[in-house]
């Protein structure tokens, strides 16, 4: 599985699609992030995870396959799905090729969980100005 990037249009109009839908949504803009720490710090305040999130690739894994605190968990109002826009992410790529790569990595395997586990959906969009440059990997 890879992450292909999308025009912001498709994005924008892919996350309002599924609002409407009932879907929780999440918008992750990554401009200005700085580094590992920076971006930790970023996807706890989107993602709005508990207070035990450590800030690294593990804690980052573990709340992206738990997700008990969302709409849609076990004992909560079931949703159809949920939706992450990853945006303003090429500069960060670019900077941090192998955190981009371990970030791509850890998204695409909370996909696959969810998706093969049979659970509430998580679909990651990757929103683009400039998406022509195909499928990303390690800030390609």
């Amino acid at each position: 599985m890879s992450l292909d990037p999308q025009p912001l249009d498709v994005v924008d109009a892919a996350l309002a699609e599924a609002g409407a839908a009932g879907w929780v949504t999440v918008r992750l803009d990554l401009a200005g992030v700085r580094g590992k720490a920076g971006l930790m710090r970023r996807c706890a305040d989107a993602l709005r995870v508990p207070g035990w999130f450590g800030g690294n690739w593990d804690a980052l894994a573990d709340a992206l396959i738990d997700l008990s605190w969302l709409p849609g968990a076990a004992g909560a109002p079931e949703v159809p799905g949920r939706a992450v826009a990853v945006t303003g992410w090429r500069a960060f790529a670019g900077e941090w090729p192998g955190e981009w790569e371990t970030f791509t990595e850890v998204l695409e395997s909370a996909v696959e969980f969810w998706r093969d586990g049979g659970g509430v959906p998580l679909v990651v969009l990757l929103g683009d100005a400039d998406p022509s440059g195909g499928t990303v990997r390690g800030g390609e």
